[in-house]
């Protein structure tokens, strides 16, 4: 008997439980993003609109990954409807090309895995966070166009002029620093946003002006040699008095391309999550006026007080443009290969961000769906970091755990979702179940897996079982309750061997 048949005898079209990752399944993302929630819900998204952080712990699948992507679509939906005041959001999910340009920069014993998360600080964070917005909102502006030639375009042409001539430098400083895409050459991506933007074009005077000390160089480099010509006196031009005086002409250049220089150096070693090339940062910063970019926090130092400032320039921008708020969805913490599942690197690497300052800044939500494996470490924390972090103000949530009713229904909605088109009813998970079961026994069960990956591994491997027990000439429509304690008991013995190997429990 193949479980095709199992399936379409009770209305279903597809096996609604034969993938386990909500990243991969489709009939989560097809059917499910809207209907099926955890009951802690409405606590872990808030007010759209009003974007605030929560931090959730949770064990492996119990649908921190289904959370984030219910929260893009609720959001997504949120912007539809209310475009003049919309969410940008920022997927903070895929930490390996962060964590290897980070290791990378580590010399000797540093480099390490178990030791490397140790150096990792919370300007890290916010130049990856910066990092992923920049390069998204930069994308979003060059692909701006007129109102009503792309009805789909996130921003028009018209949303980008209401930017004012300051807010144009702070997006192009962002760019030149964050704007970091292998698509393009750095300096060709940012001068397609210099044009974008329209800021010193090449007809405007502003731009002339701005290039005074290059003109000056030129101009003294020039008149120098027309007084030698007209003296005749050529190799005049080698003699100290003239090399002294066009020195002095191209002082005021050379001293901007030192600044430059020195900013685009240390810019590009204090920025450890990605590689920065100095001599194309210098070029990029030289394209802007001098007088614009002088006194301007950039992030040359190890410190968060210069990201702050720019978090906030990113924040201006992003509200001109119609924007209210920001959410930063955190997830996926123990997949990078550095971390490798190791609870203390996971630490090392999350903990930075318990900074009540940065999880609490103006308009801006962070989700950090975390794993479980890390939250003993709160109880383990002295005073200090509680007051810092104000763990209190952040909707905690210490464990997303499923009772056996929540499963039931997540269980019935995935098969309602793949039930067949020409159904005659609406199909629950205890019609693939003997009469003699009762839906309350096996909500009872199913509380025993915890977690919706659990319950829908095992459902797929109950459905093979009953199957290979039958032949396709006598088949039985319905699960017994032998076929379905036998496979309960093979299940959670291999589930416990597997959370011992994972130093679970």
């Amino acid at each position: 008997m193949k479980v095709k048949e199992l399936l379409e005898h009770h209305g279903i079209a597809e096996n609604p439980f034969g993938q386990e990752d909500a990243q991969s399944d489709h009939v989560f993302r097809e059917h499910c993003l809207n209907g099926t929630h955890h009951p802690a819900w409405d606590k872990i998204l808030g007010t759209p609109g009003q974007p605030a952080t929560s931090v959730v712990f949770g064990e492996k699948g119990s649908g921190k990954t289904a959370l984030r992507l219910q929260i893009v679509d609720q959001i997504r939906q949120f912007n539809e409807k209310s475009p003049k005041s919309k969410v940008f959001v920022i997927q903070y999910d895929d930490f390996n090309p962060f964590l290897d340009n980070f290791r990378e920069r580590l010399r000797g014993r540093r480099r390490k895995p178990e030791r490397a998360l140790t150096y990792w600080r919370l300007y890290d964070h916010m130049d990856a966070i910066l990092s992923l917005g920049v390069k998204r909102l930069v994308r979003t502006v060059l692909e701006a166009e007129k109102k009503g030639v792309h009805p789909d375009a996130e921003l028009t042409v018209e949303d980008v002029e209401q930017l004012s001539p300051s807010q144009r430098r702070d997006l192009l400083l962002l760019a030149a620093f964050y704007n970091n895409t292998y698509d393009q050459a750095p300096d060709r991506r940012w001068n397609e946003l210099r044009h974008k933007l329209d800021y010193q074009s090449w007809l405007s005077t502003h731009t002339w002006t701005s290039k005074w000390d290059l003109w000056l160089g030129w101009f003294v480099t020039l008149l120098t040699m027309i007084i030698v010509t007209v003296n005749w006196d050529f190799l005049s031009i080698f003699s100290i008095w003239s090399l002294l005086v066009i020195f002095l002409g191209w002082l005021p250049f050379l001293r901007r391309q030192f600044f430059m220089m020195k900013a685009a150096w240390q810019a590009s070693r204090q920025i450890r999550v990605f590689d920065h090339q100095p001599n194309t940062l210098r070029r990029i910063l030289s394209k802007f006026d001098f007088r614009d970019i002088e006194g301007q926090r950039m992030p040359t130092k190890d410190r968060s007080d210069d990201r702050y400032e720019l978090l906030s320039k990113f924040r201006s921008i992003l509200d001109t443009l119609g924007y209210g708020g920001v959410m930063v969805l955190v997830d996926r913490v123990d997949e990078p290969h550095l971390i490798n599942g190791a609870p203390e690197r996971m630490r090392d690497l999350i903990w930075p961000m318990f900074d009540n300052k940065f999880l609490r800044h103006a308009n801006i939500g962070f989700k950090l769906l975390l794993p479980a494996e890390v939250v003993h470490y709160l109880g383990r924390e002295e005073a200090g970091f509680y007051e810092k972090s104000r763990l209190d103000k952040l909707n905690l949530i210490q464990s997303l755990e499923w009772t056996g009713e929540s499963l039931y229904d997540v269980a019935t909605d995935r098969i309602r979702a793949c039930a067949a088109p020409n159904a005659t009813k609406q199909p629950t998970v205890g019609d693939f179940f003997d009469d003699t079961i009762t839906r309350e026994e096996l909500i009872g069960i199913f509380a025993r897996f915890r977690v919706p990956r659990h319950l829908f591994k095992f459902l797929y491997r109950l459905m093979v079982d009953h199957c290979n027990r039958y032949t396709s000439e006598n088949p039985v429509w319905t699960i017994d309750r032998d076929t379905l304690h036998s496979s309960l008991s093979i299940f959670m013995r291999d589930l416990n061997t597997f959370d011992k190997g994972l130093g679970v429990g």
